[in-house]
């Protein structure tokens, strides 16, 4: 198994819509240079914030 990492050792990014940080998932893991949004609902909404 894996080495275990502290959430704070995480990369992290802040979200195109709503300007809050999120850290990395696993599920993110393949394409973490391509994610924008912290949530599918930011994603679905990113036309509507400034």
């Amino acid at each position: 198994m894996g080495r275990m990492r502290k959430k704070s050792d995480l990369p992290s990014k802040i979200c195109e819509t709503c300007g809050l940080p999120f850290t990395w998932r696993k599920k993110w893991e393949r394409d973490w240079d391509s994610v924008r949004y912290c949530s599918e609902r930011c994603r679905r909404s990113k036309s509507k914030s400034a």
